[in-house]
């Protein structure tokens, strides 16, 4: 049997891409190759679906950094406020949280799972579960369908692969699509972690002595060899057996990456941890040295146990050079001052990152040059379109990544199935 449009891949740019293109009356085939879709639509926002942000748009463009310039035109079509319409139109009730991030008032991404899969069924899309595409098929420059792996062959005019990048390997994102898009003669660019923590071998990383300390609103800076900073994030970050995780150092990670690559085999990147981004370090130091003049006969590791996280104070005191137990009258000036440009600037030295499948988002994939930006349809292949993380977009977390999978996959949804009908005459 003959489809309109095949879609591959049923995460949420797959999902949106087969409700777009039915939605234009297009017959429309799903395939997947697990048995259950939405996979890591049920896992996102820490189980709670994180649907999109509500930031204005050139805001949520900059959240974007890999590429997000690339989607103003999908934008146009169907943006971030257009996701919001949708799923309230759904009967998905969404509440704005910090930072703009848009979640629905179950806090339970099943919600979004659910609706999205039952809009898909009501639409009359078919699904094959448990069917791996081996190929693309492509025939005289043009899709002509794909081959499953178990020899079946589907026919199709245009094909949507939807397929995610290689992170988060265990919901089906696996790179499948990146050797099909090669083959239509794609340039796929390199791939490599983002969003991802943040590996050191660091003393006080190895000896575990700061594992699990969290720290709140700190800003994380990332420096090149010549002491310029590369970026900052302020944020939430979390010191782990291995470096440093949370929100502030996934949005670092891929400056990390990149700049590890530049400094060449061998080497790492500088970061440093501001633990009071609002205060100078002279407002530092004089709040400190006022602390203990205060309590003039308290040991400083006690004096600072209000101001400081208590675990980090005493690696702060040795980088220091000021022994735990020294009081008020005792305090050299120069190490006292040291304190103070560590407490605002604590160097961790990042010697890379866990791997692509650890790492929340895949930096990298199909040319952006290479794809129309408002169809989301193949420059080099007739009916072959793309949307979602397979292309070489990325964003920080919180709700922007999946932003671009709903308007890339809504757009190539859509186009698919107006090329269809138009092809059908």
């Amino acid at each position: 049997m003959a489809y309109d449009v095949i879609v591959i891949g049923g995460g949420p740019s797959g999902l949106m891409a087969c409700i777009a293109a039915a939605e234009q009356g297009a017959s429309v085939l799903l395939v997947d190759k697990g048995d259950k879709l939405g996979r890591k639509l049920g896992i996102s926002g820490g189980g709670r679906c994180n649907v999109t942000n509500n930031k204005e748009l050139d805001e949520l463009v900059k959240h974007i950094p890999g590429n997000g310039r690339f989607l103003y035109s999908a934008f146009n079509t169907f943006s971030n406020r257009d996701i919001i319409a949708f799923f309230e139109g759904l009967g998905i009730k969404l509440k704005e949280e910090d930072r703009g991030r848009m979640f629905p008032v179950s806090d339970r991404a099943k919600t979004v799972v659910d609706a999205l899969v039952g809009k898909v069924r009501a639409l009359g899309v078919e699904f094959k579960t448990n069917a791996p595409v081996a190929r693309v098929l492509y025939d005289g420059g043009h899709v002509s369908g794909v081959k499953l792996k178990s020899g079946a062959v589907l026919e199709s005019r245009c094909v949507v692969i939807a397929t995610g990048g290689k992170s988060v390997p265990h919901t089906g994102s696996t790179g499948d699509g990146y050797a099909w898009a090669e083959e239509a003669g794609h340039t796929v660019t390199e791939l490599y972690p983002t969003e991802v923590p943040i590996t050191s071998g660091d003393d006080f990383v190895r000896s575990r002595e700061l594992q699990g300390l969290s720290l709140r609103d700190i800003t994380l800076s990332v420096w090149n060899p010549k002491g310029k900073r590369i970026v900052e994030h302020e944020g939430d970050m979390i010191f782990t057996h291995f470096g440093v995780s949370g929100p502030a150092a996934l949005r670092c990670s891929q400056f990390v990456v990149k700049a590890l690559k530049a400094a060449g085999s061998g080497g790492t990147v500088r970061l440093t941890v501001d633990l009071f981004p609002d205060k100078s370090v002279e407002d530092v130091r004089v709040e400190t040295l006022r602390l203990a003049e205060a309590e003039p006969k308290k040991a400083v590791k006690n004096v600072l146990k209000g101001l400081l996280p208590e675990r980090m104070i005493p690696v702060l005191l040795r980088k220091a050079g000021l022994a735990e137990d020294v009081t008020f009258a005792n305090i050299p000036k120069q190490p006292w001052a040291e304190l103070a440009e560590l407490i605002k600037a604590f160097p961790i030295e990042a010697k890379g990152t866990l791997s692509i499948e650890e790492a929340f988002v895949t930096g990298g994939g199909v040319y952006l040059k290479e794809v129309d930006p408002k169809t989301m349809e193949s420059k080099l292949m007739p009916g072959l379109f793309f949307c979602g993380e397979v292309l070489d977009i990325h964003g920080y977390t919180g709700g922007y990544n999946i932003t671009a999978a709903f308007t890339t996959g809504y757009n190539a949804g859509k186009s698919a199935a107006e090329t269809a009908a138009w092809a059908r005459g």
